[in-house]
């Protein structure tokens, strides 16, 4: 509840405002003259009710309902106020106040679900409306974990469309968000950063140190039993990618187990998709065919990324064999279509490096879009 240590005309107004009264109904709601509301309303911050009417609005401001609440304290934050019960006084301040903490929650919340769906630009506005509004030196410790959680959302921003390294990349706002997260003490969401950063490195080209940092990620009880599960299977598609492939599928196997034991189908469906890439660069075409059919009949979402991805495996996997050689360009061209209607870049520049091996040539240097400063 929205409580003042001490009224001034600026608070009174934003209280009638918050009640909805005029500044007759105010007055005799108050039992002041309408001569003393009107000088509160025209003198503001520099005129002070007397010790009595104090307690008078105290009590007018405890009798509000939770609506008439809200709307005091937004009245106030758009004048520059905050009435915390831990201010010993009014002061003025940047920081978030109450009701702002939970739209920003909720904001936050949404964001996950439009980045789900690929729709980056209503995510973007979700999660720039409050990073840009304030600033991490103005905020209490909860007001810092929201905008570290933003920061790391908008690193998943950036990563789903290409931007993985410089200065507006994915790779800056990871790093970022783990600095919060280390200012205010929180391992796991430290941990879960230096996966995604290691995710980083593997999308970059850089595959073995991605895979000794996902090895070591696989082990570290900083991570829930999950998260450290998906350590390993990216261990494996680091390791696969570099050419391992025989080691990399007893991984992701491992990874697949573990994902059957904690019931998460999601994951074990990407895991069949990554099992059935690692048989393909084998030269083991049956199982690669037999592992992409279990993925693409369990897959567990809708989401054009993972389509995209499961799309561009089985369409790799049908390239490899000159008997179904037509199918596999078919598959690319659809899964190509996708990715570029939302935006997916990394995942078109992953596609043409399929086509360009497939047509004897050389697949393109890994494409890392880079943000040029502001």
């Amino acid at each position: 509840m929205a409580t003042v240590h001490h009224w001034t005309g600026l608070e009174a107004r934003a209280l009638r405002f918050a009640l909805r009264l005029s500044v007759r109904a105010f007055a005799g709601d108050l039992g002041v003259s309408i001569r003393t509301i009107s000088k509160w309303e025209k003198l503001l911050a520099a005129t002070e009710p007397r010790q009595d009417t104090q307690a008078i609005l105290d009590t007018a401001l405890a009798r509000g309902d939770a609506a008439a609440h809200l709307r005091f304290e937004t009245f106030l934050s758009e004048a520059g106020r905050t009435t915390p019960a831990a201010s010993a006084r009014r002061v003025t301040t940047s920081g978030p106040l109450a009701w702002e903490y939970e739209s920003w929650t909720d904001d936050l919340d949404r964001a996950v679900v439009a980045l789900s769906r690929q729709d980056f630009t209503f995510a973007d506005s979700l999660i720039n409306r409050w990073l840009g509004r304030f600033t991490p030196t103005t905020l209490d410790d909860k007001g810092l974990y929201l905008f570290a959680r933003s920061t790391a959302l908008l690193g998943d921003l950036q990563r789903d469309r290409g931007a993985v390294i410089g200065p507006l990349s994915a790779q800056h706002s990871y790093a970022l968000a783990k600095t919060l997260f280390g200012q205010l003490e929180i391992p796991r969401r430290i941990a879960q950063l230096d996966l995604s950063l290691a995710v980083i490195a593997e999308m970059s080209g850089r595959l073995e140190i991605a895979a000794q940092q996902y090895e070591s990620l696989a082990v570290d009880d900083r991570l829930s039993r999950r998260d450290r599960a998906r350590a390993r299977l990216w261990v494996g598609t680091a390791l696969s990618k570099d050419g391992n492939h025989t080691y990399a599928s007893r991984v992701m196997l491992a990874a697949t187990r573990e994902f059957e034991d904690l019931a998460e189908p999601e994951d074990w469906s990407v895991a069949h998709q990554k099992l059935a890439l690692a048989h393909r660069g084998a030269g083991d075409l049956t199982n690669a065919l037999h592992f992409i059919g279990i993925a693409r009949r369990t897959a567990a979402t809708d989401a054009p990324m993972q389509r995209v991805r499961l799309e561009t495996a089985h369409g790799h996997i049908l390239l490899s064999d000159p008997a179904t050689r037509d199918d596999g360009l078919h598959v690319l061209d659809e899964a190509a279509k996708l990715a570029g209607q939302f935006g997916l870049s990394h995942q078109l520049t992953s596609i043409e490096g399929i086509r360009a091996m497939s047509e004897g040539g050389h697949p393109p240097p890994t494409t890392v879009t880079r943000e040029k400063s502001a």
